[in-house]
């Protein structure tokens, strides 16, 4: 399959992303955010999804607006990144452990765009990185790639660990739920379509 490539300018940020669906985790990641660098390192290994992310964004400002269009324009490669017959698995759950934290993800590869984030940090900070801005990233992600996604903390203290866990939950499941299933003769639905 051929990498989906989006950019995206805008008065606060200019994004360029390359995705791959069927990849190799390979990535190259350019936001101007460490922490959040790190993360999309981990959704991409974990995921098997090439990425390519290069961002120039109002850091000035805060990195608000680099996370969120960034979770955009991710979002939409993936949803152009599906198979076009959906043949897919659609939906996966997985359990993600950080030393003494646990995350789970489920997720519905349905068209529908819904996120549950179910998830505290003790920290508003890691580094320079704002923590409010995971939730962020996830919903922009879920909205613009069309899909359910279920987030959990079940447990675990570490701020660290909390969000690290649920970027690689996120990445585990989603790779599971679009696996090609060779038993269907079109999408994953008992309708006969994926919403669009």
């Amino acid at each position: 399959m051929t990498a989906t490539r989006i950019e995206r300018k805008t008065k606060e940020t200019d994004i360029a992303v390359q995705f791959e669906i069927f990849g190799k985790g390979e990535y190259s990641l350019d936001t101007g955010v460490g922490f959040f660098d790190h993360m999309l390192e981990l959704f991409a290994f974990h995921g098997g999804f090439d990425l390519t992310v290069k961002c120039k964004g109002d850091l000035k400002v805060d990195a608000h607006h680099t996370v969120e269009d960034t979770g955009i324009v991710l979002g939409q490669a993936f949803k152009k990144q599906l198979p076009k017959d959906k043949r897919i698995v659609r939906y996966s759950a997985a359990h993600v452990p950080m030393d003494e934290t646990l995350v789970r993800a489920v997720v519905d590869i349905s068209g529908r765009a819904y996120l549950v984030f179910d998830a505290e940090f003790e920290l508003t900070k890691v580094g320079e990185f704002e923590t409010e801005l995971v939730n962020e990233f996830f919903r922009a992600f879920v909205n613009h790639a069309q899909l359910n996604l279920h987030l959990t903390v079940l447990y675990g203290k570490n701020t660290h660990h909390r969000i690290e866990a649920l970027f690689k939950a996120t990445a585990v499941a989603l790779r599971q739920a679009i696996q090609i299933e060779p038993t269907l003769s079109g999408p994953a639905s008992s309708k006969g379509a994926l919403m669009e």
